[in-house]
């Protein structure tokens, strides 16, 4: 497994790994805010973020975006989920001084996997950051 980082030719391939992974967990989302959400992938929210994916024999299984401190983003393909790739992404997210993160607070599984990689909640949004009714928690190292 090897994590290389991203560019825009790139950016189909992650849009279909994010769209796999939050099919299969992000039940909570309404259909039309699914679909809102993935048509700003590529336009807004993949050029903000530095993107790394990481590869099993060459095929991207998962992604990461970072800001400044932050982890903005991290999907792994749903049939690669358990096997150790979004640790290794949260461990190169930490090499490169990530200490945040904020979750839906209806995705128990990434709030759990999250707090297993040491971080803890210390705030809450009611809302995402576009105003939609998707509580956020905030959390930090």
């Amino acid at each position: 497994m090897e994590i290389v980082k991203c560019n825009e030719k790139d950016y189909e391939t992650l849009a279909e790994i994010w769209e796999r992974s939050v099919k299969a967990t992000h039940d909570f989302l309404k259909e039309e805010d699914f679909k809102e959400i993935k048509r700003a992938l590529i336009p807004y929210y993949f050029p903000n973020v530095d993107l790394y994916a990481i590869a099993d024999n060459g095929v991207y299984v998962g992604f990461l975006g970072l800001s400044t401190g932050m982890i903005e983003m991290l999907f792994i393909d749903n049939d690669c989920r358990n096997q150790g790739y979004g640790s290794a992404l949260i461990n190169f997210a930490k090499r490169r001084s990530a200490t945040k993160v904020d979750v839906n607070e209806q995705n128990i599984s990434a709030l759990n996997f999250y707090i297993a990689n040491g971080f803890h909640v210390i705030d809450k949004d009611e809302t995402d950051p576009d105003g939609r009714a998707y509580p956020i928690l905030h959390l930090s190292l």
